[in-house]
């Protein structure tokens, strides 16, 4: 067997391999979760008018201070009817259109009012509490890059700058086939030596949350022809995800399989626990990850390798995985030749985030990986990192999101 490659040289070679789709027009209500596939420019100014940061008076600064005449009200959707004069006021609210004449409001709390007149002691600065216009963007100006994922904030700002139809990727098509004789759904009862089947259910939620559509098939049998025609089939789709049957066992077919069905098999084989025994393949422009059958393998697999892949089909400017840092609570032994991942809780300490690696870390533990919060980078090397050192991880909370 070949020398596993590092999970950053397998890495790269999937994410060579991991072209953006092609792009689409998106209703702006369906857009949520989507990558952009093109720089979104604003269609109007933003705001469109001088507009009240607070509730408060319309005035001109140099009839201040002193008295002036309350002459009207301007709310939100609805301009003055005319312009201020001067020593005059208007009551205004909350984004209400400044009046023409006027160039600065007063706030509330600074008045008194006895409805005819408002006072105020102190003169008031020119523009105070006016946002101009075209001050949060102008028409024209681009609003996002190319690349960026739509979060709640972002298509608030799509909505705003009056962008009805953003062109984003298209969402990837996926198809999970879980294989082995002896798995059945959840709910049936089982016979010996069999088990509940769990990956497809864990890898549809995963990829989902990686923006994809996702397809997952009944178990596939030990049986050269069930694995033919399932394969077959999912290889219609952008990405195959499988679970079990890529190790060297009598009943580990899908390799095999998918060479016998012209996939190119780019490599097999990772220096990483769990996970060791993944299978990166390609079929024309479809990517094949030949996920192992236990179920923490399957899940880290698919952290590091298939949604970095998802998003960068969609066009994500840093599709590689999001780790970030924290600090080990108790000592953690290092492997000389393979990074681990382990499971672990999360804590926070002052500020800080504390890791602490559980028990129960073999790879077909999916019961114990559920009380995980993170999964926490121990790399390769000799001797342990000691309490206290920092160290990468991946919340597994947010694991799935594009």
């Amino acid at each position: 067997m070949a020398v596993p490659l590092t999970v950053d040289e397998a890495l790269a070679r999937v994410l060579a391999r991991a072209r953006p789709l092609e792009t689409e027009q998106v209703a702006l209500t369906e857009a949520a979760g989507r990558v952009l596939a093109e720089a979104a420019v604003a269609a109007v100014d933003l705001p469109g008018f001088p507009s009240s940061a607070m509730d408060g008076f319309a005035l001109r600064c140099a009839d201040t201070p002193g008295s002036l005449r309350v002459v009207g009200h301007v709310a939100a959707g609805q301009p003055a009817a005319r312009a201020l004069r001067a020593g005059e006021a208007m009551s205004i609210a909350t984004g209400g259109v400044v009046p023409e004449g006027a160039d600065a409001v007063l706030q509330i709390e600074l008045a008194e009012t006895d409805g005819e007149l408002v006072r105020m002691g102190d003169a008031v600065a020119p523009g105070a509490n006016v946002r101009p216009r075209g001050g949060d963007i102008a028409a024209g100006a681009r609003v996002l890059r190319a690349g960026m994922l739509l979060s709640p904030s972002r298509l608030a700002a799509l909505a705003s700058a009056g962008i009805a139809e953003p062109r984003c990727a298209r969402r990837p098509r996926v198809t999970i086939v879980s294989t082995g004789t002896e798995l059945r759904p959840p709910g049936e009862p089982l016979a010996a030596g069999q088990i509940y089947e769990s990956n497809g259910l864990m890898l549809e939620s995963l990829i989902a949350g990686g923006g994809a559509v996702v397809e997952r098939t009944a178990p596939v049998a030990d049986d050269e022809q069930a694995h033919r025609t399932a394969l077959e089939r999912a290889l219609t789709a952008d990405v195959v995800v499988t679970s079990g049957g890529v190790s060297v066992g009598r009943h580990d077919l899908v390799r095999q399989t998918l060479a016998d069905l012209g996939a190119e098999e780019d490599f097999w084989g990772v220096a990483m626990r769990p996970g060791k025994p993944l299978s990166f393949s390609v079929r024309g422009t479809t990517l094949v990850f030949g996920l192992p059958g236990n179920p923490v393998s399957a899940l880290v697999s698919g952290l590091l390798f298939v949604l970095p892949a998802l998003r960068a089909l969609q066009g994500l400017a840093n599709p590689a995985p999001r780790f970030r840092l924290g600090l080990l609570a108790a000592p953690a032994s290092r492997r000389p030749e393979r990074d681990d991942y382990q499971r672990a809780v999360l804590e926070e300490r002052d500020g800080t985030v504390v890791l602490r690696p559980g028990t129960g870390q073999e790879s077909h533990m999916i019961a114990h990986a559920a009380a995980a919060d993170a999964l926490v980078h121990i790399p390769r090397g000799e001797g342990e990192l000691v309490a206290g050192a920092t160290v990468r991880y991946l919340p597994l909370d947010t694991a799935g999101s594009a």
